[in-house]
């Protein structure tokens, strides 16, 4: 199983949301890179979910439902997506500052390519960031 990191603004689409919705499609991602990475994911592989812009924090896990698929938004027709299940919200978000205040996570896509919304989390990151969002460190691994 891989972890990944999916991020949205909460204005557009919010952790709330998805947890009120069940499984939803995540569409709308318009990066060859960020695409690849949904590309790579298998179902039952788990993410974050990341309020971007308003908050910047980690807010919940998410289980990928639904491999890579065309996205229906995307009229050029180069574009995927995924659909996630909302698992289950972190006690305590995590924020941006304290992921950049841990040297542990200094190496996270997260805070080197700031602008790519999905991208992969080394397992020692996961445990690091669900234990600092009040979970157990293996939070949401089967």
């Amino acid at each position: 199983m891989n972890t990944w990191l999916v991020k949205s603004e909460p204005d557009v689409w919010s952790w709330d949301q998805h947890m009120a919705k069940g499984v939803e499609p995540w569409t709308g991602v318009r990066n060859h890179q960020a695409c690849n990475y949904m590309k790579a994911m298998r179902k039952g592989d788990r993410a974050f979910f990341y309020h971007s812009n308003i908050g910047k924090e980690v807010v919940g896990i998410l289980e990928v439902a639904e491999e890579y698929q065309p996205d229906p938004t995307d009229e050029s027709g180069r574009f995927g997506m995924v659909c996630f299940r909302a698992l289950m919200p972190l006690k305590q978000p995590v924020s941006l500052a304290a992921i950049k205040a841990e040297p542990a996570l200094a190496e996270l896509l997260l805070l080197r390519q700031s602008r790519l919304s999905v991208m992969p989390v080394p397992r020692a990151a996961w445990r690091l960031i669900s234990t600092m969002g009040g979970l157990k460190p293996d939070a949401g691994l089967r």
